[in-house]
Formats: C-alpha cells, structure tokens, sequence
C-alpha cells in the first residue's frame, strides 16, 4: 500500500511534564508513559479532553522510555539511567530486573517485549552516546544497538545482535516466531527470528520512509504500529557513506548545536509480512517529534520525546 493518507489531529492532553517517550494502551483503553522526571502517568479518558485525568502511579528515579505492560498489570521499564525496571502499578513498587550487561553498566535501554514464558528481549539505542546526546548517535551512525534477551529468573541479560544503527521500538509477531526492531539510524524494521530454521539470524524487514522509533501491536491480530520520529534526510544518507572521522566530527557539532524537530510527523502501521497498511503524514504539526503511537477506541495516540503532552488523532478507516 502507497497510498498516503492524512494524520487529522483532534485534540492535546498536557502531561505537566515533558516528554512522554513511549504511550501504551491498556485493556481499558487507557494510556500510560513515561516522562523526563522519572515518573509513570496514567492518562485517564484519553479521547475526551474534558474528562481526561492524569495519575500518577510510580518514580523510577532516572528516565523511563520504552514501557511493556504485562498481563497482571505490572510495567516493564526500559530506563535510559537505571536500566531495566518492573513497576508495580498498584503502589509504584519499582524493583530492578537488570543493570549489567557483558560487564558494563545497562544504559540507554530503549524498548522491551515480553513472551508468554517470561522471557524479556530488549534494545539498546547506543552504547556510545547518553539519552541527552542522541542526535550524535544518528549522525555518526555507530552501530553500536544491541538486542538482548533477559531469561526468567535471571539477573543479567544476554547479548543476541549487535551491530543496529540505534536500535528503538520493539514488538513480537502475532505468532511469536520473530521480533520486528526498529533501527532509528537506518530508517528500517529489521527481523529477528526466534523459532524455525533460521532462528537468531536477522534479515531487513521493512524499510520505511522516515526514522522509525517505538512500535506497538494493537492485539494479537492487530497491525504494528510505528512512530516516525522523522522524515528521510538525504544528506544525512550522504553523509552515513563518509569515512567514520567525518562522521564522528559532525557527530561532535551535531551534539553542540541547537535542537529543534521539524514539524513534518508521520506515522505507518504494518503487518506481519512488512506491507503498509497505513501511512499517515501531517505537514506542519504543532505537535512535533512523533516517537510512539498507540490505538484506543476511534483514536490514535501519540507521544514525543519533545513535547509536554500527548496529542489524540483520528483513527484511520479501513483494516
């Protein structure tokens, strides 16, 4: 599918606070995320703006970004300090899952999914830039994203994959047998096969007309959502092809210079075998620097690591 549909926006629900990273939806259609302070929300009544209702349910003590609501309720917490967190969402209990990795400190774990036997894949963005410098990562285009597995009952989580260009969002296939990984720097989904012949080997998956950052499964049989953090840049591929001191020197002035997202905002929802279902696009957003989409009821959802709130967009027609 090519065609491109408009992303109508509908109303903005303030968080109070900056930068809600990651929205999910819950089985009551609520939506819950992380933002810059440390602390979890849960936004009541998302898509109506006169009810809508902020709680908050924990404080992780650093920056909450990717979140994975488990079947009793609970969060998994990918946070860019602490590491990887379970938040009990009844009294905001936070308890660590996993700090290390291969020996050095978890940092800048970015998205989680967790199986049905209690196993958790998670990504890391970038093992050479924080949080607060991801804009280096993107221009030098490191590769230095990692793909982990954290078994049940284990403290450290093992290594899979490792070479992806700021590995972001991460979802399971409706049948379980793969993982789809978003790579930020290389504007593409990449498949990471769990059973089967081929398992543990990776191989493209979709590419996509913008830098892909966190995906949500609506449902078993739902598309993946994915947020577009951003359009294609050409002279950014241009310059991903320069010898690795050119990157690293525009990497050194990207970091120094001031930030401010355009205000092109996209997002696209996929199936299981990596065709479009849906491209939605919006041209001069107020609201700016898409990184997650959810679904609730006739609404889209969307977060930003930028802004200070949530907006709600109209649900697209068709399947």
């Amino acid at each position: 599918m090519e065609r491109t549909t408009a992303l109508v926006p509908l109303h903005y629900v303030s968080l109070g606070a900056r930068g809600p990273e990651d929205v999910v939806a819950d089985p009551h259609g609520r939506v819950l995320t992380g933002v810059s302070d440390g602390r979890i929300l849960r936004l009541h009544h998302p898509g109506d703006p006169r009810a809508a209702r902020v709680e908050v349910l924990a404080e992780t003590g650093g920056r909450p970004l990717g979140l994975e609501l488990l079947p009793d309720g609970d969060l998994v917490v990918c946070d860019a300090v602490r590491g990887l967190l379970r938040v009990r969402t009844d009294d905001g209990t936070v308890r660590v899952l996993a700090d290390k990795v291969a020996g050095e400190p978890l940092r800048f774990c970015s998205n989680a999914v967790a199986l049905p036997d209690g196993t958790l894949y998670v990504t890391v963005s970038s093992r050479r830039y924080p949080l607060d410098q991801w804009i280096g990562d993107i221009v030098e285009h490191t590769g230095t994203g990692r793909l982990l597995r954290l078994a049940p009952g284990s403290g450290e989580p093992e290594v899979l994959l490792e070479g992806l260009q700021f590995a972001n969002g991460l979802a399971v296939s409706a049948d379980g047998s793969f993982l789809v990984i978003a790579e930020t720097g290389a504007c593409r989904l990449t498949r990471y096969r769990l059973t089967g012949p081929g398992a543990g080997s990776a191989e493209p998956f979709a590419d996509l007309p913008g830098m892909p950052d966190n995906l949500w499964r609506e449902g078993p049989g739902g598309p993946l959502w994915v947020a577009l953090a951003g359009p294609r840049v050409p002279p950014l591929d241009l310059l991903h092809r320069t010898p690795p001191a050119v990157r690293r020197g525009a990497a050194r002035a990207a970091v120094r210079a001031p930030y401010r997202p355009g205000g092109t905002v996209g997002v696209v929802a996929v199936d299981d075998q990596g065709r479009t279902v849906h491209h939605l696009t919006r041209r001069r957003s107020g609201f700016r620097m898409v990184t997650s989409v959810c679904a609730t009821s006739d609404h889209l959802v969307l977060g930003s690591l930028w802004e200070p709130g949530v907006a709600v967009c109209a649900r697209p027609a068709g399947p």
